[in-house]
C-alpha cells in the first residue's frame, strides 16, 4: 500500500512535515484513525485544534451501537438504523457499520479501553431511542467519549510514528493537479501527505440552542469546500429531545439517551407523560416542541426519580452543581441542536469528491444516518469509516514536490464571524420546523455554511425525519434514498445512493 518497510516518526524538514497521512481533529474519529494507519506502517501528523482528550468527543455521554448479544444481529441493527433513518439512509453504508461495529469494540478492548460490564464480566448493553433491543456499549456509563478519548489520546502521545500539533488548526488545504497533498497551518507548519484526513467534527454549535461545545462550527466542512469538495444532507439536523434548560451553568447540558432507557419519563406542566421517550428522536423532540406550544412551557420535566443515580455519575454530578437533585425533582428539559447528519460527501472508505481529500465521523456523511440518526450510531461510525480511511489512505500516491504544493495552496475557507445573530436565525429559520419564508431569509447569511444549509432544506420541499417543512407536512417517495449535494461551486444536485 505505499508505506515505508521501515516505519518512522514524520520526518522535519525545513520547516514542513513530512508524512503518509495528516489527520485534521483528535476526537474520536481522528485518533482511532491515526492509530490503525501507524498500527499499519505509517507515518502520522494529527493536527489538534485542543490539547488531546479536550475535544468534542470528550464529552459524548452516548455509546457504540453494536450487534454483540446472543439474541441481536448486524440485521435487526440494520433494521432499526433504516427504519429511524426515514428511507434515506444510505444501505451500503449501512450494512457496513453493522458488519464492523462488533469488531472495532473488541478493538478498542485490546486497545485499553474498558467498556462497563455486569457482574458475570459480560459487556453491558444499554437501550436507547429508535433500538428494538439492548445494543449500546458504554465507558463509565455516560462517561463514554471521555474514557475513549482518554485512553487513546495516551496512545497517540506515545506513539513513535506520529507527530502530534496540539492548540493548531488548519488554516487551508494544498492541492496539485486537483488532488489534495498537504495542509497548511495557521502558525505556517506545512504537511506533506500521501492524503489528508478530516476528522474536525461537527457544526450543531452554529445553532443558538445546542448540545454541542462552542468549536463545533463546521470548519471542516468549509475547509474540504473550499477545495471543491462536495457537501451532502446540510439539511437534516438532529434536534436531541432532553438537554437541560434554564440552570445556570448548563443550559443545553446534555442527558443521555440511555437514561430513557434505563426507565426516566417525559412528563408536560400537569404532569401526564404525553410521548414513547424510546421512539426515535426527531419523534420525541417534535413531541416535546408541540407540547411546550401548547402549554406555554419554555420546557418538559425529565423524571430520573427511579434511575439509579451511580449509573450516571456524571449526568447527576453536574446536575446537583447546578443546584438540582435529579434523585428527588425533575429535570428541566427541551430540544437543542445536536448532530448535522450531513457533512462531506464521501464513498464507504472516507473519500471525498476531491482525491486526496477524506473525512471521517461527523465531519463527513456515508449516508448512513439518513434523515434521523440512530442513537449511538455515530460513535461507531467514528471507529468504522476511521480505520477504513485510514487504511484507504495508505493507497494514494506520494504528495507532489515541496514547491509545488507551497504554491498550491488552496484559498482558505472565507472567514466567517459566527455572530449571536447567525445563530439565532439558524435557530428561527432551520430550526424543528422550518418554512419557505425563513429559509430564503436564511439563504442570505453572512456565513457561507448557514447560507448552503437554507439552499439544502430549500430544495428538499418535503418532510422527512428531522427535516420539518410546514409548507411541505408529507413525505415525497419520489426522494426515497435520494441525497442534495452542493459542489465546490455551490450549485446543488440530487443523487441517488444505495
Amino acid at each position: 500500500m505505499g508505506v515505508p518497510k521501515k516505519p518512522t516518526a514524520p520526518e522535519p524538514r525545513s520547516g514542513h512535515l513530512v508524512a503518509d497521512i495528516a489527520v485534521i481533529g483528535a476526537g474520536a474519529a481522528g485518533l482511532y484513525g491515526a492509530i490503525c494507519a501507524t498500527r499499519a506502517g505509517a507515518r502520522v501528523v494529527l493536527i489538534s485544534a485542543t490539547p488531546l482528550a479536550q475535544t468534542a468527543s470528550y464529552w459524548a455521554q452516548g455509546g457504540l451501537a453494536a450487534a454483540l448479544a446472543n439474541d441481536d444481529s448486524p440485521e435487526l441493527h440494520l433494521a432499526d438504523t433504516e427504519r429511524a433513518g426515514r428511507n434515506a439512509v444510505r444501505r451500503s453504508a449501512a450494512q457496513v457499520l453493522v458488519a464492523e461495529a462488533p469488531e472495532c469494540v473488541r478493538d478498542l478492548q485490546t486497545l485499553g479501553v474498558s467498556f462497563d460490564a455486569d457482574r458475570f464480566g459480560r459487556l453491558a448493553l444499554g437501550l436507547e431511542g429508535g433500538h428494538s433491543l439492548r445494543r449500546v456499549v458504554h465507558a463509565g456509563g455516560s462517561a463514554t467519549g471521555r474514557r475513549v478519548v482518554r485512553e487513546l489520546s495516551a496512545l497517540v502521545a506515545e506513539d513513535s510514528q506520529m507527530v502530534v500539533l496540539e492548540e493548531n488548526r488548519a488554516r487551508a488545504l494544498c492541492r496539485v493537479d486537483g488532488r489534495v497533498g498537504g495542509v497548511l497551518c495557521e502558525d505556517g507548519q506545512l504537511v506533506v501527505a500521501r492524503a489528508v484526513v478530516l476528522a474536525t467534527g461537527g457544526a450543531a454549535a452554529l445553532w443558538a440552542r445546542t448540545t454541542n461545545p462552542p468549536g463545533s462550527l463546521g470548519f471542516g466542512m468549509l475547509l474540504a469546500h473550499s477545495a471543491g469538495a462536495d457537501l451532502a444532507d446540510l439539511e437534516f439536523v438532529q434536534f436531541h429531545p432532553t438537554a437541560v434548560i434554564g440552570l445556570p451553568g448548563r443550559e443545553g447540558f446534555l442527558i443521555s439517551e440511555a437514561v430513557r432507557g434505563e426507565g426516566a419519563t417525559l412528563h408536560d406542566a400537569s404532569g401526564e407523560r404525553f410521548v414513547d421517550e424510546l421512539a426515535p428522536r426527531d419523534e420525541v423532540s417534535r413531541a416535546i416542541q408541540m407540547r411546550m406550544a401548547q402549554t406555554g412551557s419554555s420546557s418538559v420535566g425529565l423524571d430520573m426519580r427511579s434511575i439509579d443515580p451511580t449509573l450516571f455519575p456524571n449526568v447527576v454530578g453536574a446536575l446537583r452543581q447546578a443546584g438540582l437533585d435529579p434523585t428527588s425533582e425533575l429535570v428541566p428539559v427541551a430540544p437543542a441542536a445536536h448532530y448535522v447528519m450531513g457533512g462531506i460527501s464521501t464513498d464507504l472508505h472516507g473519500r471525498s469528491s476531491v482525491p486526496g481529500l477524506y473525512a471521517v465521523g461527523e465531519s463527513a456523511c456515508t449516508g448512513l444516518h439518513g434523515a434521523n440518526r440512530l442513537a449511538s450510531n455515530s460513535l461507531s461510525e467514528c471507529f468504522v469509516f476511521a480505520r477504513r480511511a485510514a487504511l484507504s489512505a495508505l493507497d494514494e500516491p506520494p504528495p507532489a514536490a515541496m514547491q509545488e504544493l507551497r504554491e498550491a495552496v488552496a484559498d482558505p475557507p472565507v472567514a466567517a464571524q459566527v455572530t449571536p445573530e447567525t445563530r439565532q436565525a439558524l435557530w428561527h429559520d432551520a430550526g424543528i420546523e422550518r418554512s419557505p419564508e425563513g429559509l430564503e431569509r436564511l439563504s442570505r447569511d453572512p456565513h457561507p455554511l448557514a447560507r448552503l444549509i437554507a439552499l439544502s432544506a430549500l430544495a428538499r420541499s418535503e418532510s422527512r425525519g428531522s427535516h420539518r417543512r410546514l409548507d411541505h407536512p408529507a413525505t415525497d417517495s419520489s426522494l426515497d434514498r435520494q441525497h442534495f449535494l452542493v459542489g465546490g461551486d455551490e450549485r446543488g444536485r440530487w443523487e441517488l445512493w444505495e
